[in-house]
């Protein structure tokens, strides 16, 4: 089969590999329908690692994909060839303590796709996946509102981490994919004012069109000091969705006192920093989210409710003869970019 592999920083090759094979037990053999440009797909396309992990090439990354069954392995009861289904890119052992104690996203032994030294990734024709990673979605969903359910999952599992309750006054810093899936998450949980910054209009006008109450581009304003206009007792959560330290230092500065910080952004560097005596003295809480937990579910039903509108979050769409493209495009924030999708039918 063909996959589209990592094969240098910035360059990616479609290369033939070998097909997946049959299923084991409680596996589906999966043929690849369309596969969403992560972030983090990025962040290796670009430095070839995320923290410790590190590529060695050539390497297939993606791991936002929906895809249609082809077989069943032994046992699998659930599926049956030709269902359509979104996955979850996560394979937890299931029987480590922190799967034990319902942690399944920090499972001891996690593998996902398209994380170095773990799984390739999806970026390719066909992947076997345990039948446990994949979940049915309705007829009338297409295949890449079903490839949005993964980040939009992320964005759930932060606001439900939050303990946001209703009338809670947030904000959002960075208006990107998972910023996006933070804002329809907390509107669907009831939250109060929601105010968005981001670098880039194009993003914010977005935000705004999803129900932001107000938008910053801090490129042009303080955001703290549009915020405190608005909010003069500060707000009871604010979620870093960029991985930037400016934006860890705005939230502190922005939280009441007893506030919740939400670090979900992942950041190019190593070290985060804050202002101890700030933090300290509000005893604010500072909370990081780890990809999604038993997230995925609600995240199709919220897609299926007609909540999200797919239209204003995917933005660009590729052949995956042309999967380059999307990358350098997501890289360089070209064209008012939000979420490019590559559908992986023949031009």
């Amino acid at each position: 089969m063909k996959a589209v592999m990592l094969t240098g920083i910035n360059t990616m090759e479609m290369m033939e590999v070998p097909d997946p094979g049959k299923p084991a037990k409680g596996e589906l053999l999966l043929r690849v329908d369309v596969v969403g440009v992560c972030g983090s797909d990025i962040h290796y396309y670009t430095t070839g690692r995320i923290g410790t992990q590190v590529v060695e090439y050539p390497f297939t990354v993606g791991h936002e994909f929906a895809g249609t069954v082809l077989e069943t392995g032994e046992g699998v009861i659930n599926f049956k060839p030709g269902d359509r289904v979104a996955v979850d890119p996560a394979m937890p052992c299931y029987r480590c303590d922190q799967c034990k104690g319902g942690r399944e996203h920090t499972c001891r032994h996690l593998k996902f796709l398209g994380c170095p030294g773990q799984a390739e990734g999806s970026l390719s024709e066909m992947i076997i996946m345990p039948s446990g990673s994949c979940f049915h979605i309705p007829e009338e969903m297409s295949f890449s509102e079903a490839a949005l359910a993964e980040p939009l999952s992320i964005g759930y599992y932060a606001a439900k981490l939050s303990q946001i309750s209703k009338g809670d006054n947030i904000a959002i810093l960075g208006a990107g994919p998972i910023g996006d899936s933070v804002l329809i998450s907390s509107l669907s949980m009831g939250a109060g004012r929601i105010h968005v910054t981001d670098k880039i209009n194009s993003r914010l006008d977005i935000a705004t069109k999803l129900g932001a109450d107000s938008v910053c581009n801090v490129d042009i304003c303080s955001a703290v000091e549009e915020i405190k206009t608005c909010e003069p007792l500060l707000l009871d959560i604010v979620y870093e969705c960029c991985g930037k330290q400016e934006a860890l230092d705005q939230a502190v500065e922005l939280l009441r006192p007893g506030g919740k910080l939400m670090v979900v952004g992942i950041p190019q560097f190593d070290r985060w920093s804050f202002v101890a005596d700030m933090a300290r003295r509000k005893e604010l809480s500072i909370i990081h989210v780890r990809r999604q937990n038993d997230c995925m579910q609600a995240a199709i039903d919220l897609i299926s409710s007609g909540i999200v509108d797919s239209s204003l979050l995917i933005t660009h769409t590729f052949t995956f003869e042309n999967s380059k493209q999307a990358f350098d495009l997501v890289r360089d924030y070209r064209d008012g970019v939000l979420k490019a999708m590559i559908k992986m039918e023949k031009s």
